[in-house]
């Protein structure tokens, strides 16, 4: 089996056959070597012979997120200009919209699969070069205007073939969007294995554990705030059944130890690992098993054919073959983020005596407060070990006297009240500067962070607070 929906399964046979299939049709509509076919679905097994058809013909797969509407869709459409659109049942009602737009171009993936059912079944045998473009991925970064992040045949084999030949392969359950680079690069790793990916249609505790339970996976990589959901639904009225598992990593946003801990705890048969990385750069560390208690916080050491460096603020700087080749049609982003083949994360590290790194924090989200810098990640580490804590973002608020005061964002654990500002700044005493503890606080519902990765959307807060 080569990817897994529900019920639905798809074999490498039959990967291999409608990719082929859908490649013949897709030629016969002009589509060839070097354009650009965009997806807007949801997560849906249609989409995985189209990722396989376009790399057979040298075309370039464009996955938009499925949760955008027509408007960002259309926005990003003028940005990429695709010579092809195709969606879900779920999106066609867009397509109206998006005609008016003037992307008339445009076909349903069941319409798809009906025409490439009476096309033949052989590889174009397209020749493409290992430096073409294979896949742009939209991401927002920092400035929340998306950009294309364009990436090559040869930075996706190298970013999924290593750990596919290392390690013990089983099925891996894969919680990401289809429209994000983790999904892609977790199935590639995969396939180079000879395995399957098993995909869901949201990162809810429930489904996730049917998934690993229903095909016995060995390997599940998810967000912090999707482990925790599992470990909350283990001590719920039906647990999931999470002991096939001999892999559990985590990564993309700041994983506290103690959730790390607990993970440990409740996974016994498996290697809890924490990964660092991103679309731009790919996998830049990781921090193994062994490594989880003796270096809290820390993200790990660089993976093979990393080099990292720090500048005199800290900023953490990557090379290596992994990197994406710059922002689709946007030079002068490109300018900004690589710099003689070095790629500026926006990240701020701290290396340890034994060259672990830490992440302390964005570049652009330092709070300057009465003349010092704060990390709101640092101070985040230490507010969320408080037991009436449930979820923590920190952030600057606008003060006139001190320029931004650090103001903490909580979500209270059920149960009980939230804890007051004093308190939290106890908490803090002996462990962060004075400068550094909250002096403002605010019960919140939830945190709002990005869907795909978790991060804190932290302009959103300060909008909403100040």
């Amino acid at each position: 089996m080569a990817a897994a929906l529900g019920s639905e399964q798809l074999t490498f046979a039959e990967v291999d056959e409608l990719s082929n299939r859908i490649a013949q049709t897709l030629a016969g509509r002009g589509i060839g070597a070097g354009d650009r076919v965009a997806t807007w679905a949801g997560t849906t097994l249609d989409v995985v012979p189209v990722f396989a058809a376009l790399a057979k013909l040298g075309a370039v797969f464009v996955p938009l997120n499925g949760l955008w509407g027509v408007e960002e869709v259309a926005e990003t459409l003028r940005r990429c200009k695709p010579t092809l659109l195709l969606l879900d049942a779920a999106h066609a009602e867009g397509v109206a919209s998006l005609a008016g737009e003037g992307w008339t171009n445009v076909l349903r993936l069941d319409e798809l699969a009906t025409l490439a059912a009476t096309s033949s079944n052989v590889d174009p045998g397209t020749s493409v070069d290992e430096t073409e473009a294979h896949v742009v991925f939209f991401t927002s970064g920092s400035s929340g205007v998306p950009k294309g992040a364009v990436l090559s045949h040869r930075a996706n084999v190298l970013r999924s073939l290593p750990g596919a030949l290392l390690e013990p392969r089983g099925a891996m359950v894969c919680p990401y969007p289809l429209f994000h680079m983790g999904a892609w690069t977790i199935a590639l790793q995969q396939w180079q294995a000879r395995d399957a990916v098993v995909f869901v249609t949201s990162a809810s505790a429930e489904e996730i554990g049917a998934a690993v339970q229903l095909h016995r996976a060995t390997r599940l990589n998810a967000i912090p705030a999707v482990w925790r959901r599992l470990l909350d639904a283990l001590s719920s009225t039906r647990p999931p059944d999470l002991s096939t598992l001999r892999f559990a990593d985590t990564g993309t946003s700041a994983t506290p130890p103690a959730l790390l801990s607990a993970m440990a705890g409740a996974l016994s048969g498996a290697q809890v690992r924490v990964f660092y990385g991103s679309t731009e750069a790919g996998g830049v560390t990781v921090l193994e098993d062994a490594d989880i208690e003796r270096k809290p916080g820390s993200c790990g050491v660089p993976g093979p054919l990393v080099t990292l460096r720090a500048d005199a603020r800290g900023q953490l700087f990557v090379r290596g073959p992994l990197l994406f080749d710059g922002y689709l049609d946007d030079p002068e982003a490109t300018r900004e983020a690589l710099a003689d083949g070095w790629f500026a994360t926006g990240d701020l590290a701290d290396v340890d005596d034994e060259g672990y790194l830490s992440i302390v924090g964005r570049v652009g989200e330092v709070i300057r407060t009465g003349g010092e810098a704060v990390a709101p990640s640092e101070v985040e580490g230490v507010l969320g070990a408080h037991p009436r804590v449930a979820d923590v973002a920190v952030i600057g608020l606008p003060d006139d006297q001190w320029g931004e005061l650090v103001c903490a964002v909580i979500v209270p654990a059920p149960g009980g009240p939230p804890p007051e500002l004093d308190e939290l700044r106890e908490l803090c005493a002996g462990v962060l500067a004075a400068f550094k503890q909250p002096r403002r606080l605010y019960v919140a519902d939830r945190i709002p962070r990005t869907a795909a990765t978790g991060q804190v959307q932290r302009r959103l807060l300060v909008e909403e607070l100040r």
